[in-house]
């Protein structure tokens, strides 16, 4: 849909989707009801952002009867299908949309798509910086940058031209009720998580695969061959097919790849080598397969490698992402408040190599197994700090690999955390703060989490 004047649309969850979206569609001519479970005072605030709109508010619920009159009903990204509202919507035959979708409808320029189980932000950052480097040549063209990280690119697409482009990082839950897809769509990896949501791995893969599945010829398609999740959607293919992976690439592949310690990409008879891995600044092989990812999808966008190569040497890497707080009496605390499943925190654990580790696990647990890091842990961590809802059945899961070695302690909460964790470490240790639950039980969300964990790490004396 592109005409929004005299229709009446209806969202669900006033956070910042829900808000920016309300904005641009009341700006163009849309009648807005935007409806929230918090009281009209627990939004205040949010009211207040759309003070300048003719937006009207439904406080407390989503009562059914605010689908009468309605043509578009549109989920932030919290919204699950199943909602009582959403479910009856759809028997009425209203259409289901969200911000991500309508931006991509109206979107005049150029737009890439990144989606991962883990890693997309940092990838989608990265891909941002390079075409920040590629734009500085290019005075009357800009990159925006944002989606499921900052600011929904709704609030910008009036402002954007047909040379422009657009990066956006998307997730499962906007992908699950979307029918369009971006021009350049990568999916770095497909690992449990959101199961909670999505109750199975074939219903969440199935969100994932969206991001592809309205592509045409035209359009190129970026999947790991590492990651058995993504490279089994390479069927699904319609246009160009790019790949990216920590080892040789087979002759028929083109992407980026990782060999004898040489970053290199190869498209048809062009190869390229690229950098050195000691160059990136970001620990682990996790990251190094994300800057792969994040050259080939620059490669597809038609970056200049000089342009690709500086914004690597630069970057340090995002927030609550491996993110390193500081060093206390020789002991290196680091954030990664990001990891809210257990396969993310396995990946922050494989990013140290040598150092003893003191893990912190804990917060909400989504409905994932938690045996396969239980086994990592008493391979690679000699202290546990296990805090929040979660904390019973982590303890519970590495006590059921059997074994000694691993000292499990408990706290109930994350600020108890952390004095647990000083307390036992010692010089030469790293504090891996990398939760494998959600933050709900506590904060609001995992960069508020994140926040805190620093802030009480910095008051460590």
């Amino acid at each position: 849909m592109t005409n929004w004047n005299n229709t009446h649309t209806l969202i669900l969850g006033a956070a910042r989707q829900g808000i920016a979206l309300a904005r641009w569609l009341s700006r163009h001519g849309s009648h807005v009801i935007l409806s929230d479970l918090r009281s009209m005072e627990q939004l205040a605030s949010a009211r207040d952002l759309l003070a300048d709109t003719n937006v009207e508010w439904a406080a407390g619920g989503h009562p059914i009867e605010l689908l009468d009159g309605v043509d578009v009903l549109c989920l932030s990204g919290g919204i699950p299908l199943t909602l009582p509202i959403v479910q009856e919507a759809v028997k009425r035959g209203i259409l289901l949309s969200n911000d991500t979708q309508i931006f991509l409808e109206v979107a005049p320029c150029k737009t890439i798509g990144i989606t991962g189980s883990a890693g997309k932000t940092t990838t989608t950052t990265l891909v941002g910086e390079m075409a920040k480097q590629h734009f500085k040549t290019h005075t009357k063209q800009s990159a925006f940058i944002g989606g499921n990280i900052g600011d929904p690119l709704i609030n910008y697409v009036d402002q954007m031209n047909a040379d422009d482009l657009s990066i956006i990082e998307i997730s499962s839950f906007q992908l699950e009720q979307m029918t369009i897809s971006p021009n350049i769509s990568a999916v770095l990896n497909i690992t449990p998580n959101h199961l909670d949501r999505h109750g199975t791995m074939e219903a969440y893969t199935d969100a994932k695969a969206r991001i592809l599945e309205f592509q045409t010829e035209k359009d190129t398609a970026i999947l790991s061959h590492d990651d058995k999740g993504a490279w089994n959607l390479r069927n699904q293919v319609k246009g160009k097919l790019l790949t990216f992976s920590l080892n040789t690439l087979t002759d028929d592949l083109n992407g980026a790849y990782f060999h004898d310690g040489l970053l290199s990409l190869r498209d048809g008879n062009a190869y390229l080598p690229l950098m050195a891995r000691e160059k990136i600044k970001l620990p682990g092989a996790h990251n190094v397969a994300n800057v792969l990812a994040a050259f080939t999808i620059g490669h597809a966008a038609g970056f200049k490698l000089d342009d690709m190569l500086e914004a690597v040497e630069d970057f340090r890497g995002v927030a609550h992402r491996l993110e390193f707080v500081r060093e206390l009496r020789g002991v290196r605390w680091y954030n990664g408040s990001i990891a809210t499943a257990p396969e993310r925190s396995m990946a922050d654990i494989n990013a140290f190599t040598t150092e003893p580790i003191v893990l912190m696990l804990g917060g909400r647990d989504k409905d994932l197994p938690w045996d396969g890091i239980a086994k990592l842990i008493h391979q690679r961590v000699d202290h546990v700090v296990v805090f929040g809802e979660a904390a019973e059945l982590i303890q519970k899961a590495v006590s059921a690999v059997g074994g000694a070695g691993v000292d499990v302690r408990r706290a109930g909460n994350l600020k108890e955390a952390v004095t647990a964790a000083a307390e036992v470490a010692s010089a030469g240790d790293v504090v891996l703060f990398s939760p494998g639950g959600t933050s709900y039980d506590e904060f609001k969300d995992f960069e508020e989490r994140g926040e805190t964990f620093r802030k009480w790490v910095l008051e460590l004396s």
